[in-house]
């Protein structure tokens, strides 16, 4: 399998094409902030030839490319219900009034063919199987993406803004929520095999046993149950 990623945009967004292998269809994962040049170059570099657009959730730094992306590929793209408003209105995902000036060079709105994910659902997608997991806290829209072992690689689970190496997702935006949070790193993360490989939102790649054993809000939610979490702990996202 061939999962390539790159950060992009001011918020450093993580933004992943995987196929099975180059020179084959691909997906799109979160195409955000300045990511159109660097999913054209990696397209062009693997020669992949791309199906569909999965987004984690819909917050600007993760769908600000999703207009000219799917449009120059005629392509659809895929987010959960609750966050489908985000695509056009990032404005109040923020909690900023509309009108106020938004990384000025923006353009927002929906791409042509819009489809909506849902918790359990299973995405056959350019030959391959993603599982999709609701996993509101960063967002009342956020999902996960798993991908199950095969021969060449182990589980790989694109976690968005759920889970990041040594830190979670913030909750202090608009629709965020620490509970549903810490219920979702609960019932999302802590079942996955700690071999499972976590590709986030943001930052370095890790893996669920990493994070079980030294991300303080895992750590928490391991031992204690739906608890507070550490509060001097990092958050990230944007």
């Amino acid at each position: 399998m061939l999962i390539a990623g790159f950060p992009a945009g001011a918020w450093g967004t993580n933004c992943y094409l995987v196929a099975p292998a180059a020179g084959e269809e691909c997906v799109i994962i979160d195409p955000g902030h300045q990511a159109t040049q660097g999913v054209e170059e990696t397209l062009a570099k693997h020669r992949l030839k791309p199906v569909a657009v999965i987004l984690t959730h819909g917050h600007i730094d993760h769908v600000a490319s999703v207009v000219p992306v799917c449009g120059a590929h005629d392509v659809p793209a895929w987010i959960h219900p609750s966050d489908r408003y985000m695509m056009s209105d990032p404005e109040k995902a923020l909690g900023r009034s509309i009108g106020q000036p938004l990384m000025g060079e923006l353009t927002v709105g929906e791409p042509d063919d819009v489809r909506e994910l849902t918790d359990g659902a299973a995405l056959r997608l350019a030959g391959m199987d993603f599982s999709v997991a609701h996993a509101p806290g960063h967002t009342k829209g956020s999902v996960t993406f798993r991908m199950p072992e095969n021969p060449d690689v182990p589980p790989v689970f694109f976690s968005g803004d759920l889970l990041f190496a040594g830190s979670i997702g913030r909750t202090d935006l608009p629709g965020g929520d620490h509970a549903e949070m810490l219920e979702s790193l609960a019932r999302v993360c802590l079942p996955l095999d700690d071999s499972t490989v976590v590709l986030s939102g943001h930052g370095a790649q890790t893996t669920i046993g990493r994070e079980r054993a030294a991300n303080p809000y895992l750590r928490d939610v391991a031992a204690n149950g739906l608890g507070a979490g550490d509060p001097a702990a990092p958050r990230r996202g944007m």
